[in-house]
């Protein structure tokens, strides 16, 4: 299965292709990530064509912001990934307030177009990265799943689920809402 897709960092000159990603979903194509990089009232003020916007200047920056993946050459999904100094959302939050004082990475976001749900890529993207992350020089990554034993309904699994990322070695660190645990997984 694993032959059939291939993962890239998300850069400008794949905007076209990460586009096909954001715009296959109804949250996405609104969103573009910023929910978790502004103040809550930007995100909102900009919701749609301002956050579209708001991307391309992100991934005009020297780091791209995530990974991108392909199924035989088709952009098929996205997971977002940065330093979590980067994400406003995480600076301000007081259920994902920093664990400690390390200088950890923030798994964000995941999105799968339609037709390449249920096989196995979110799996994957969270795998590329990881070695995206430890490429650019994470010591530890940091993400903020669903824990869908817990959750009343799963159908928001943006962040991913918290069942995949305690099978890829991640490790519960800190729960300070019932169904977003933080988990961690050492880079080094």
């Amino acid at each position: 299965m694993q032959d059939r897709f291939a993962f890239v960092p998300a850069t400008t000159d794949r905007l076209a292709d990460i586009e096909a990603v954001f715009d296959d979903c109804a949250d996405g194509r609104n969103c573009r990530c910023a929910y978790w990089y502004l103040p809550n009232a930007d995100d909102k003020a900009g919701w749609g064509e301002g956050n579209r916007s708001w991307f391309r200047s992100l991934l005009a920056q020297p780091r791209p912001p995530g990974i991108l993946g392909y199924c035989q050459d088709e952009p098929a999904g996205w997971c977002g990934v940065a330093p979590r100094i980067v994400f406003d959302r995480l600076r301000r939050s007081k259920p994902f307030a920093a664990v400690d004082d390390r200088p950890v990475w923030s798994i964000t976001c995941f999105i799968v177009r339609k037709p390449f749900r249920r096989q196995g890529l979110s799996r994957l993207l969270l795998n590329h990265t990881v070695e995206f992350a430890r490429a650019n020089g994470a010591e530890c990554l940091e993400a903020y799943p669903l824990d869908q034993h817990r959750a009343s309904r799963v159908g928001d699994l943006y962040p991913g689920a918290l069942a995949m990322f305690l099978d890829e070695g991640f490790a519960e660190v800190a729960r300070r809402l019932p169904t977003r645990p933080i988990v961690r997984l050492e880079c080094r």
